[in-house]
């Protein structure tokens, strides 16, 4: 996996590698790379595009030439974040050396461990657009929904497995299951943020796992 085509500047906090597959000095993945660190700061309609340029280090008229607006622009990044999500789950979520709940938990570690390395600054971008949905474009709102369901169907996938597995008991749905958590999750990532503590998403994943109904109560040994 490649770092960032950006440099680091000092006293900023270290960059999550969005830029997968980007070359050196292509402007295209450079700005969606600057976008990505940005809305999963401040969200969709409060982030400027001169401040993305700047720290993408592209000229403000090269912009339009990668993208016909700031819309579709966002669209690009929601996009990528998507696919840099869906690939995070996928490498917990399927990783068989593992039983399915400890799979699930190794997800929600690295996802505490990415919200301190950044000093809880940035919080996951569908759930900062989410919260903006009524000032975005109706695409925005589609977009945002599709992305929860794909989610929710990777987690369901490993739930499956659990409750095949004897570690959920076999009447409850996993795909009810894993839209609860991500209900819960996007509402535990908002309350990290505001506290700049994992404690939220600890005190949320510790009360899913233990509503699980499994032979494990609680959350799964390491």
């Amino acid at each position: 996996m490649t770092n960032p085509t950006i440099a680091r500047r000092r006293g900023r906090p270290p960059k999550t590698d969005y830029s997968v597959g980007a070359t050196q000095g292509d402007a295209r993945a450079a700005l969606i790379a600057s976008g990505l660190e940005t809305l999963t700061e401040h969200g969709f309609l409060s982030a400027g595009l001169d401040g993305m340029l700047k720290r993408a280090g592209v000229p403000k008229g090269s912009f339009y030439h990668y993208f016909a607006s700031k819309e579709a622009f966002g669209q690009a990044v929601l996009e990528r974040y998507a696919r840099y999500f869906a690939d995070k789950l996928d490498r917990h979520l399927s990783d068989d050396s593992r039983p399915p709940l400890e799979r699930v938990q190794a997800f929600v570690d690295d996802a505490k461990a990415g919200m301190a390395r950044h000093d809880y600054r940035r919080g996951c971008l569908v759930g900062n657009l989410g919260q903006e949905a009524a000032g975005l474009p109706p695409d925005y709102r589609e977009r945002l929904i599709a992305t929860l369901a794909d989610w929710q169907r990777r987690l369901a996938a490993c739930l499956e497995e659990a409750r095949h597995h004897g570690d959920i008991a076999s009447d409850r749905d996993p795909d009810r299951l894993a839209e609860a958590f991500w209900i819960g999750w996007e509402g535990a990532i908002m309350r990290a943020r505001l506290e700049r503590s994992p404690r939220p998403i600890d005190v949320f994943t510790d009360s899913f796992f233990s509503g699980l109904d499994t032979q494990r109560q609680g959350r799964p040994s390491p």
